[in-house]
């Protein structure tokens, strides 16, 4: 599959919501039912670091975008990732490709840390993870319900840069 990293703007989130909602669908990707509106999802996303793959159509089918982990400055470089890739090109590269890209943006911001806490079912986000140099730091156990009532736990992965910040805790 052919593809194209860009810039994220607002005309793409009717696809990135849409992916969104397969993620949903999955039971997997996340604990929300429903996804917000763009000024809601824009005001929990730095304005940075908000990128999208694009099929030889221009058509969305990935997207990563990161969200601060705290208001308090010490907490400055560090940010949470979001990645969803549409069930269409799951397995072609997409999401290692974007993942690569947020941390090479991201440090160029100064960002030391990336985190995701991840749906300890989700093997193929932990996978990609792993993959992009993210490692396990902890597990959250029954943190929340899914959609059908089922307590779930989460895989906390980090991945420290090498040249942003504090030196590497590898």
């Amino acid at each position: 599959m052919t593809f194209t990293i860009r810039n994220m703007n607002k005309e793409d989130y009717e696809s990135v919501k849409n992916i969104y909602l397969e993620g949903i669908a999955t039971k997997k990707a996340t604990f929300q039912i429903d996804t917000p509106d763009y000024d809601t999802w824009s005001n929990g996303h730095i304005k940075e670091c908000r990128f999208v793959a694009t099929d030889e159509d221009n058509h969305v089918i990935g997207w990563v975008a990161l969200s601060p982990t705290s208001s308090r400055c010490v907490y400055r470089g560090v940010n949470e990732v979001s990645i969803y890739i549409s069930q269409k090109a799951r397995g072609q590269h997409v999401g290692t490709s974007l993942l690569n890209k947020v941390i090479e943006e991201s440090e160029k911001l100064g960002i030391w840390t990336l985190q995701s806490g991840i749906i300890e079912i989700n093997e193929a986000s932990i996978a990609l993870h792993k993959k992009c140099g993210f490692r396990i730091v902890g597990f959250r156990e029954n943190i929340a319900q899914d959609v059908d009532g089922i307590w779930r736990n989460t895989v906390l992965m980090e991945r420290r840069s090498k040249t942003v910040g504090i030196p590497d805790l590898n």
